[in-house]
């Protein structure tokens, strides 16, 4: 027999060769259950310890098992990026609403104030007061102890109230202090009731914390 044919048939051989695992298992466990020989001479290394036995029947079983599956697999657990800390809302500014009918409204003609008193600093301010659609309300005016160029001013028809919204404009500010908002409309001839009438109040501080105030004028305009 040639090299060559010697070489193919020793490969074959080894290709078709399935490793009985039932019986390198019975090896093994025979070999645990005889009693330990006396240790002979090697010519380098640390003698075969009961210890060291052990670990290599353990090996050996390991690798009978990656041997009878074909493989192992490695699951990890992808927990994803780290979630980062929440950081709690600024606080808004401090501040202060009031909502009251001006003493100068009369059968006719109706104001209603809004006094807004801040304590700090704001960066932001939107104040929106409804007037509820009673019998003859029709917008006159409105004005504001801050300065005109500050804001951005509309009136708009609601199916229920006219709506007056009063916007600081980017990059104006409110100082501390006291700051009257004030609406002016017709009314239908006599008193009239203004509790159906609100104020809201936003504010926005420097580093973003917002305060939001609400209230009513629960008033009845003076017959005079």
């Amino acid at each position: 027999m040639d090299e060559a044919q010697l070489r193919r048939e020793l490969r074959e051989a080894g290709l078709a060769h399935q490793p009985d695992h039932a019986r390198m298992l019975a090896r093994v466990e025979r070999g645990l259950a005889a009693p330990p020989k006396a240790p002979r001479r090697v010519r380098a290394g640390l003698p075969w310890t009961g210890r060291r036995w052990t670990a290599a029947v353990a090996v050996a079983v390991a690798v009978a098992g990656v041997v009878g599956v074909g493989g192992l697999a490695v699951t990890t657990l992808d927990r994803g990026p780290a979630a980062p800390a929440s950081r709690p809302p600024a606080p808004g500014p401090v501040a202060e609403a009031a909502g009251t009918l001006d003493p100068g409204s009369n059968r006719w003609w109706a104001q209603g104030d809004v006094t807004v008193t801040t304590r700090t600093p704001v960066s932001g301010l939107v104040v929106d007061v409804r007037v509820a659609r009673t019998a003859g309300v029709v917008s006159t005016g409105h004005w504001r102890t801050r300065p005109a160029e500050d804001f951005t001013v509309t009136v708009t028809e609601e199916p229920g109230a006219l709506l007056y919204r009063w916007a600081l404009k980017p990059g104006r500010t409110v100082p501390p202090g006291r700051h009257v908002f004030a609406v002016q409309y017709n009314h239908a001839e006599g008193a009239r009731d203004a509790s159906a009438d609100t104020y809201t109040v936003v504010l926005t501080g420097g580093d973003g914390g917002r305060s939001t105030l609400r209230g009513g004028f629960g008033a009845t305009t003076p017959v005079t």
